[in-house]
């Protein structure tokens, strides 16, 4: 796309979204565009430098409302092999005829769990393509000794995950000269702000509050479903493949693709009125706070024994140990060892263990960033039957959310997708990770422990590549 091709459009910009993108700009040290959405930021971003009909690498254990704006952006989805322990982006297993085909490649740091950026960005510079980062759950995560978000030529960012507005985000880009053109895109695209939606916004957090209060959140649902407000009665919105179709002979047009890419946020291209972005500029003043609580809980967390999943029945004695003897420990393996530096990453590859994750000590994980823990914004445990785990969490009034299952290239199939060249990395993770928030930690491993929730086996035959 040529640059500013979508027009000047609006050029009218407050003081307090200036704010917000200095605060964003101290913390990553790059041009940062306030966006309504993070959603919206990445529409804009694959427009600027995708030409239509390209193709583009991502993850399919990704949310569905991501796979849609790449198909609103005129782009082909090109589903990668992920590491099981972690659902980063298995560099090694793409082929080589892939990388050639690409025109993209988009990473996901599922969960605040960082792509292998700085390897993404050796091949994406080798075939001179952009690097995209979507940022919106690694709003403090770290990778290869910078931020997650500093590595793509852009980068966009949630500040309804970590920072709890339920609105807003950024967009950054590492040429600072094209912040203007990407600024002036993103006005011509936006929809002018609505009373009724800023009041809605207003109210949101009473509402919810007294839902929870007065423990009507099955009443409220039931409700919505008899209303017809629900969007999604399973994980993955329906895909309404026939009316899919038809919009994708239209694109590039976010319009026609406005019903998938607005589902769980109607408002994600409104233009953002003084209330929203006043609670938004008071939530991030909070966000190193947020931060340091994550990281609390996630150190929690991956103590417990759901961390990692547990080597199957046959891989439990070392081979020629006594019966009663442990089996051995591999230090530097462990769920999703290593993630973004390329030392230490190959699960369980130092000792030829295809299982080997299971095992030993978890050093060098994702979760480990300069500051020591990451502030992860879920954490996967590995747990047997994440449905009966998830229905025992519910009967204490914990709802699990942001789960992606299944895989986008088992969900919408070959006519929307080019599927994974090795897709049981991604179903073996997209089964088994039970994402635990980490503020509310200490409850969860009550529940699950009182619950009887075991771990999950090491995905045997598994082994992530990356190293």
């Amino acid at each position: 796309m040529a640059i500013g091709e979508a027009g000047l459009g609006s050029a009218r910009r407050g003081a307090r979204p200036k704010r917000l993108e200095a605060t964003m700009r101290g913390r990553l040290g790059r041009e940062c565009v306030y966006v309504p959405s993070c959603r919206f930021g990445l529409f804009v971003a694959l427009r600027h430098w995708c030409p239509p009909g390209g193709r583009v690498l991502m993850s399919p254990v990704n949310d569905d409302v991501i796979f849609f704006v790449v198909l609103a952006a005129g782009l082909r989805p090109v589903q990668a092999p992920l590491n099981p322990l972690d659902a980063s982006i298995d560099v090694d297993a793409v082929p080589d005829d892939v990388w050639d085909s690409l025109s993209a490649v988009l990473t996901t740091n599922l969960y605040g769990n960082p792509d292998d950026a700085p390897r993404l960005r050796e091949k994406c510079d080798a075939r001179g393509i952009p690097l995209f980062e979507d940022g919106a759950h690694a709003i403090g995560s770290e990778v290869g000794g910078r931020p997650v978000g500093t590595w793509g030529d852009a980068s966009v960012f949630s500040l309804s995950k970590h920072v709890g507005a339920k609105a807003g985000g950024f967009l950054t880009c590492a040429d600072p000269g094209l912040r203007e053109a990407l600024e002036k895109t993103g006005e011509d695209l936006l929809l002018p702000g609505r009373l009724g939606a800023e009041l809605a916004f207003a109210f949101r957090p009473y509402a919810e509050a007294a839902v929870r209060g007065l423990r009507l959140r099955s009443a409220a649902w039931a409700a919505m479903r008899l209303l017809g407000l629900m969007e999604r009665e399973e994980i993955r919105m329906p895909l309404r493949a026939d009316e899919l179709a038809r919009a994708v002979d239209t694109a590039p047009d976010l319009t026609a693709h406005d019903s998938w890419v607005r589902v769980d946020m109607h408002d994600y291209r409104l233009r953002s009125g003084p209330v929203r972005l006043g609670r938004i500029e008071r939530k991030l003043d909070r966000l190193d706070e947020v931060l340091d609580t994550c990281r609390a809980g996630t150190r929690l967390l991956r103590s417990t024994p759901w961390a990692r999943p547990v080597p199957p029945p046959d891989a439990r004695q070392a081979p020629g140990a006594p019966a009663d003897a442990p089996t051995s420990h591999h230090p530097g393996t462990g769920a999703g060892a290593g993630t973004g530096t390329g030392t230490g990453a190959r699960t369980g590859a130092a000792t030829g263990s295809r299982s080997g994750a299971a095992t030993g000590p978890r050093t060098g994980s994702p979760a480990d960033g300069a500051q020591g823990v990451q502030p992860l914004f879920r954490v996967p445990l590995f747990v047997a039957d994440r449905d009966a785990a998830i229905a025992a969490l519910a009967r204490r009034g914990i709802v699990v959310g942001y789960l992606y299952d299944p895989p986008l290239d088992d969900y919408a199939g070959a006519a929307f997708t080019d599927p994974s060249p090795d897709p049981a990395g991604a179903r073996w993770f997209a089964r088994h990770a039970l994402p635990v928030d980490p503020l509310r930690a200490r409850r969860v491993i009550d529940v699950l422990q009182e619950s009887g929730v075991r771990p999950a086996e090491a995905p045997g035959g598994l082994e992530p590549t990356r190293g």
